[in-house]
């Protein structure tokens, strides 16, 4: 489409990346910097807390290559050329290990060593992968890095060696490009989601209490910047969410970076794509109360089809259908109870919420 509407709350909301439910990051809404960050923080600190056990089955669902029967591996993944083995789901789970291929298991991208072994970081599926035995072990507890000389490499070009990233010497591991972005992130959520605990328990630690190093925020930033959100993250956070009941937020809202640690943090974030309310007036929805069909007016023409949703205010979704929209629409409703219902305009760059009567 070529417009972009920027609306509010139960209004029109701009697409990002993935798809939070409606109003969950309400809270956060114009706030910037620390205020920002501790607002996020409120908003995913409370989870379901998942037994380490569990995380074996919560892998069939977050971690699943497209094939739906391997697991994905971002220690043996090579997106660009060839993958050197692939693990099934149970059939493959360490166990014993004693070179790269042998077994995946559960690799904390930050080191229980960081934070004691402690709940609930421990079983937090955002920064828990399942991973290479062999390759988890090299990696060990050391930081994330940028490799100067390496001692050893996987077969997908994971590196173990001395680091090259201004602010830190020492030993650190490096993960291929693909997925330097996807830790990024796991550790900017670690860094909202824990901003009270201490993950400095470890001398190779990348945090200082539950906020990140300069020189690790620095480079983590940059990687974020250079390997963007990818439908794996998206299909990953979305899986999280069913089981932890909250999600990555600089998944959701890559931006989210800048506006806590960078230059955007002088700007307020507006989780629905918010900066002029008023524009959410100029589209209509008639008859009010409606009884057999109801029409939707936009502001501008809407060239691409889009699909028109009922959602009851418990968030349960009663009835969709596409249409054309252009400057209005016009649709037969379904036979639902009498009330006050949440009509939902879905386009390829914007959703648009209006409330809508239904009266028999």
């Amino acid at each position: 489409m070529k417009h972009r509407l920027l609306i509010g709350l139960l209004l029109c909301a701009v697409f990002l990346q993935a798809q939070p439910p409606v109003g969950y990051y309400n809270n956060a809404s114009q706030k910037k910097g620390y205020a920002l960050r501790q607002a996020l923080f409120n908003i995913v600190k409370s989870h379901t807390e998942l037994s380490y056990s569990a995380l074996w089955n919560a892998f069939r669902t977050t971690d699943v290559r497209p094939d739906n029967s391997k697991v994905w591996d971002i220690y043996s993944d090579n997106p660009t050329g060839q993958t050197s083995y692939y693990y099934i789901f149970g059939t493959n789970q360490c166990g014993n290990y004693g070179s790269e291929g042998d077994c995946y298991n559960r690799e904390h991208s930050v080191p229980q060593s960081w934070f004691g072994e402690a709940t609930p970081m421990k079983t937090d599926l955002f920064h828990i992968y399942p991973t290479d035995g062999f390759v988890n072990g090299k990696r060990n507890n050391f930081a994330f890095g940028e490799v100067g000389n390496a001692s050893w490499t996987s077969t997908n070009g994971s590196k173990l060696g001395s680091c090259s990233t201004p602010g830190y010497n020492g030993t650190v591991f490096e993960p291929i490009d693909a997925y330097k972005g996807d830790l990024a992130r796991s550790y900017f959520y670690m860094a909202v989601c824990y901003m009270d605990k201490n993950l400095n328990q470890d001398n190779y630690s990348m945090f200082s209490g539950g906020s990140l190093k300069p020189w690790a925020l620095n480079m983590l930033i940059r990687w974020h910047n250079e390997d963007p959100v990818s439908q794996k993250e998206i299909d990953r956070n979305n899986a999280i969410f069913d089981l932890q009941h909250n999600r990555n937020p600089f998944i959701d809202f890559p931006e989210l970076v800048g506006k806590i640690w960078g230059s955007d943090s002088v700007n307020a974030f507006y989780p629905n794509g918010i900066a002029e309310i008023s524009i959410a007036e100029k589209w209509h929805v008639y008859p009010v109360p409606a009884t057999d069909r109801v029409t939707i007016v936009a502001p501008m023409a809407i060239e691409e089809p889009v699909m028109v949703q009922i959602i009851s205010l418990t968030g349960q979704v009663l009835w969709s259908e596409e249409g054309n929209l252009q400057n209005s629409l016009t649709l037969a409703l379904p036979d639902i109870p009498s009330g006050i219902y949440l009509l939902q305009i879905i386009g390829s760059d914007f959703i648009c919420n209006k409330k809508m009567v239904k009266r028999k």
